[in-house]
């Protein structure tokens, strides 16, 4: 299956702290060269540099290795819109459960999809899709090393999901999410070669652990507004005491208060369009 690439017009830059980083190499490896003695402090420089490099890519709403929208747009905002996102599927017990109560409070979402659960699923994630939702890019297989592969692995496993979601959907994915958020250095390059813009979340419900559907809800609407970006999951959900999904718990009082307070929930695309 040939990758779908989408080429970005603009040149790739490497965010000031990468930037600073080979900076501090070159720095580290002239000191231990150079003055007697400064070995040790420069191997513990450099040790320190990894240890901050590894933290911001350890932490998934850091923008210190590349751009990562955790908020909408101001314009978007301004029209009371937020999103929610929903992860790690499609799910058939789930996810057409969750689009049922998503027909029924009149809103939208946009689901980061697994690509293999698609190409398993390839007819539920069509009803996504038909249903006037997004489906976005969230790797080909979800792996737990993804944030430790290279860049090779990064393309090879972002543009086979690429391909998967455009090939059964007929829709080009514009935003990655990487598995928990987790990342590295490599990742943004790559996303930009491919077109992608890194999305991550305002805040999230843990509801892949957590079975207790009100602490959900509260996570997440705690300082709910305008702009903000949710994230639930139809995949790998955490199981109420009664065996059902969580999401399907706190969906319903959810797009209830996203309704009382004026707010309207819409695709990331549509959030994104220049108006």
């Amino acid at each position: 299956m040939a990758a779908v690439v989408s080429s970005s017009p603009t040149r790739w830059s490497w965010p000031p702290l990468v930037r600073a980083s080979v900076g501090w190499h070159l720095l580290a490896l002239g000191a231990a060269v150079t003055v007697p003695g400064a070995l040790p402090w420069a191997i513990a420089a450099v040790v320190l540099n990894h240890a901050l490099i590894t933290a911001a890519g350890l932490t998934p709403r850091s923008s210190l290795l590349g751009p990562n929208m955790t908020r909408l747009p101001a314009a978007a905002a301004a029209r009371s819109e937020i999103a929610l996102t929903i992860d790690d599927g499609p799910d058939p017990e789930v996810t057409p459960q969750v689009l049922d109560l998503l027909d029924a409070h009149g809103q939208r979402a946009t689901f980061f999809c697994i690509a293999e659960r698609v190409a398993a699923h390839p007819a539920l994630a069509r009803e996504i899709v038909a249903r006037g939702h997004s489906i976005q890019n969230h790797t080909a297989r979800h792996r737990h090393d993804f944030s430790l592969l290279g860049p090779r692995g990064f393309e090879a496993e972002i543009a086979r999901a690429q391909a998967v979601l455009f090939e059964v959907t007929g829709e080009r994915a514009s935003c990655f999410r990487a598995p928990a958020g987790l990342r590295n250095p490599f990742l943004a390059p790559v996303l930009h070669r491919l077109g992608l813009s890194l999305v991550s979340w305002t805040r999230r419900g843990f509801d892949t652990r957590e079975g207790n559907p009100a602490i959900v809800l509260a996570r997440l609407e705690k300082g709910l507004k305008a702009g903000d970006i949710l994230l639930l999951h139809d995949g790998h959900a955490a199981r109420t005491e009664g065996g059902r999904a969580v999401v399907l718990e706190v969906l319903p009082p959810l797009l209830a208060r996203i309704r009382s307070d004026g707010l309207r929930a819409v695709t990331l695309p549509e959030a994104l369009a220049e108006r």
